[in-house]
């Protein structure tokens, strides 16, 4: 099976298993998003949904997360773990928004990425699902399946996105990367891998499973 047809079957076999891609994170402005996404780095979405009701009560704009002390953040996200670094990250972000952006989150990748606590994978999903900009976030599901499936050598992240870039249409970047994270989390994990259940990956690489 050559690259193209690999891209082709991908595409639709998601396609018909994922019509619908909700955002997995909960939020209702770009700003919960960011903050949201910020959160979710090494902690699964389902724990950052419940901890971002009790957060956001308290604080769902920059405005009023700025006024809020780093301990005072902490003591609400800790469960989502690298506490430290994301409370004070948020504190920051939130504080660069209100002096620099007149309290709205930026949408270009510069000024996102410039932020405390915000990468390009964080960047990236809120180009994509805040702004609605072509984006191909990558996280470790996508990295794993674009490795297992031939269509990158698995070097780096950086590496897997542009690969991703090259074979995929654009127009189908942001719904894209949702169908292939909720594949991985559902038929290709990273453990306990049987190939009855990940039908891509045996059909596009069988000789993986050998």
């Amino acid at each position: 099976m050559t690259k193209k047809e690999k891209v082709s079957y991908i595409q639709a076999a998601l396609e018909k298993l994922y019509p619908k891609t909700p955002i997995p994170l909960d939020h209702y402005s770009n700003y919960t998003l960011l903050v949201a996404v910020v959160l979710s780095a090494q902690c699964t979405d389902a724990r950052v949904n419940t901890i971002t009701p009790i957060l956001f009560k308290k604080a769902d704009t920059p405005q009023k997360m700025a006024k809020l002390s780093i301990k005072e953040i902490a003591d609400i996200i800790r469960p989502c773990g690298l506490t430290p670094m994301k409370s004070a990250g948020i504190k920051g972000l939130s504080e660069i928004i209100c002096n620099k952006y007149n309290g709205e989150v930026p949408d270009s990748y510069e000024a996102l990425e410039s932020l405390p606590s915000v990468g390009h994978k964080t960047a990236s999903v809120v180009m994509s699902q805040g702004f609605n900009h072509p984006a191909f976030p990558v996280d470790t599901h996508i990295h794993r399946l674009m490795k297992r499936w031939g269509l990158s050598n698995g070097s780096s992240v950086l590496q897997t996105e542009k690969d991703a870039k090259l074979l995929f249409p654009k127009e189908k970047w942001n719904k894209l990367h949702l169908q292939i994270i909720f594949y991985g989390r559902s038929h290709s994990p990273a453990r306990g891998w049987k190939r009855d259940v990940d039908f891509i990956t045996s059909k596009v690489n069988p000789k993986i499973f050998k």
